[in-house]
């Protein structure tokens, strides 16, 4: 069985639907309300586990019901949860998700400490693909240098030096539109093809040792093959949250290189994935099943 490792951030989300988004001054009582582990590594981890590949996930939480809970959650689906560190002086990171039922759209509200690093790096295992989101960009680095003959796959959507510093590490990174931007100061006309050309020519400079992949929400995501930029179209749903779409289209993409499919291929099954996942609040709970993703790939392939 292929084995991955993801490595980075974990938290717990509380997703809250409203009619309208909130305004200044007003009140809300919440009854209703979803829980579920959280955090692009957690949630990569937890899909491919869900997906039939050998998965484990190193990252932090605290020593509190969340923790526990987002534990849990992973080994219910076979995660392999050896290399979680729990702290004792720090509360887990607890998200609390609004999501306008209008449209889709979310905000997120993230309460955390102090960033805690993971400690150890003893892993007993050769993994064929490490995934990293930088949150964690020390032991980002130190798991990347570890095992030089992994695949190595890193999720961006930050700007800041760190994250840039690890996808220059990795063979393939995943940028979304937001970092893309920031990074490259260039802004996205969707009615002007050419920002789009120019935004990846831009970042491919950047990032020239990369295969560079763009997600762009419900307008698909960009990529390169034999020297052609590409748009592949994203998979049009009715949203109802669009929170984890960028986790969801990371987890399939890694799932896609894992069983060997092309670059091409993989972002047009992962792009399927995140399109799924639209039609479902909560990220972790959005995953969608691997049987209904593989149906439409091939339908669309056939």
């Amino acid at each position: 069985m292929i084995k991955t490792i993801s490595v980075g951030h974990a938290s717990y989300e509380l997703y809250v639907q409203l009619d309208n988004f909130i305004k200044e001054n007003d009140y809300f009582r919440f009854i209703n309300k979803i829980g579920c582990g959280g955090g692009t590594a957690s949630n990569v981890a937890y899909m491919l586990a869900k997906w039939g590949v050998g998965s484990t996930f190193a990252g932090t939480v605290g020593n509190d019901m969340y923790g526990n809970r987002i534990i849990k959650e992973l080994q219910s689906v076979g995660v392999d949860t050896r290399y979680v560190e729990t702290t004792y002086d720090k509360d887990t990171t607890v998200s609390t998700v609004i999501v306008n039922q209008k449209n889709g759209s979310s905000t997120l509200l993230n309460i955390a400490d102090e960033y805690v690093k993971l400690r150890k790096f003893d892993f007993d295992f050769q993994p064929d693909i490490v995934y990293i989101d930088c949150h964690d960009p020390y032991a980002s680095k130190s798991t990347i240098e570890r095992f030089p003959k992994a695949t190595t796959i890193c999720g961006v959507t930050r700007s800041v030096s760190d994250a840039i510093d690890c996808a220059k590490m990795c063979q393939y990174a995943i940028f979304n539109a937001s970092s893309a931007q920031a990074i490259t100061n260039i802004k996205i006309d969707y009615n002007n093809t050419n920002t789009l050309v120019n935004l990846y020519d831009a970042l491919r400079k950047k990032f020239d040792h990369q295969k560079v992949i763009i997600t762009l929400s419900n307008h698909g995501a960009l990529y390169e093959v034999d020297n052609q930029i590409k748009v592949s179209p994203a998979l049009l749903v009715n949203a109802v949250d669009t929170t984890g779409a960028k986790d969801i289209f990371d987890g399939a993409f890694t799932f896609a290189i894992a069983k060997e499919y092309s670059l091409e291929q993989a972002v047009r099954f992962a792009n399927i994935a995140a399109g799924l996942s639209l039609q479902s609040v909560g990220a972790r709970l959005s995953i969608p099943r691997l049987q209904d993703v593989q149906k439409i790939y091939d339908e669309k392939a056939s």
